[in-house]
């Protein structure tokens, strides 16, 4: 049984990589990153907001982005 997210908590959560808002996918019980096309998992009723806990769902913007940050850090 999932536990509900504080609908609070929810409109101040945004994508640690992108700083952009999330989507909430109560149907899968994760919140969505479309602009870095990550979904990140809720477990118990608390969002896991670690960039490597995600899971990819658009490998091309995901891709996009390592390549991007990929580049920045070489510098």
């Amino acid at each position: 049984m999932d536990i509900a997210v504080d609908p609070k908590l929810l409109e101040i959560l945004v994508c640690p990589l992108t700083k952009t808002t999330l989507l909430y996918d109560r149907q899968n019980n994760r919140l969505i990153s479309e602009a870095a096309g990550l979904a990140y998992p809720i477990l118990k009723g608390v969002p896991i907001m670690l960039i490597d806990e995600a899971e990819i769902i658009d490998e091309t913007k995901a891709s996009e982005l390592r390549d991007l940050f990929t580049t920045k850090g070489d510098t």
